[in-house]
């Protein structure tokens, strides 16, 4: 069974495109797409989606304020921003608003396998993208000492691929362990921070992780 995904997107143009694009494959259903975000939690309740793609940049609410409604209903629908933006601005406002991944409309080759990635738990993002996450948020020191929060050298090692941008399987190779061992890892980094995704672990990272 296909994955299901929604789309809320304003450029009419792009719409049509990427409806193209999801009808050249199988993997992701398409099951509707919205040209602002207004209905996005009845929209939600109807379509019960898989995952959901974002503009930012749209009428009446913007991605963001989009994204921040979805998070108070549904705090673990992973949602990847898909827009024009780059700036430092609109990114880390994304990410403390929830985004599950942002990635940048010139790299829609990478969205299928961003929606797989981030269905498994990880944070999809374009490179140059990540290169910024990691400049706003610091590579994290020491962590709170107590033998329930203090990360372990392996799960920090984790942690700072993830602030880089790395994905499940390029860590697993990075480190030289399986990717299910990854997973495990990342999963106790969840419970150690008290987070639910990956760009809240990098967003805490970046805190400090007090």
């Amino acid at each position: 069974m296909p994955l299901k995904a929604i789309l809320y997107e304003d450029n009419e143009n792009l719409r049509n495109s990427l409806e193209s694009l999801f009808r050249l494959q199988r993997e992701v259903e398409l099951l509707a797409v919205f040209p602002d975000a207004q209905t996005v939690l009845t929209d939600l309740d109807a379509l019960q989606p898989d995952v959901v793609l974002m503009d930012i940049d749209m009428p009446i609410l913007t991605g963001i304020e989009a994204l921040r409604l979805i998070r108070s209903r549904h705090p673990e629908l992973p949602v990847i921003m898909l827009t024009v933006f780059d700036d430092n601005d609109n990114i880390f406002n994304a990410i403390c608003a929830g985004a599950s991944g942002y990635l940048l409309k010139n790299n829609v080759d990478l969205l299928f396998s961003s929606i797989k990635e981030v269905l498994s738990g990880g944070a999809p993002m374009t490179g140059s993208i990540a290169k910024k996450v990691l400049a706003l948020f610091p590579r994290p020191e020491k962590q709170v000492s107590g033998t329930d929060t203090q990360l372990s050298e392996r799960e920090s090692d984790i942690l700072r691929l993830l602030i880089r941008g790395y994905s499940y399987k390029m860590i697993a190779s990075e480190l030289g362990i399986s990717l299910e061992t990854v997973r495990s890892h990342i999963k106790k980094i969840y419970r150690k921070m008290q987070v639910n995704s990956a760009t809240e672990a990098i967003y805490k990272a970046g805190q400090g992780f007090h």
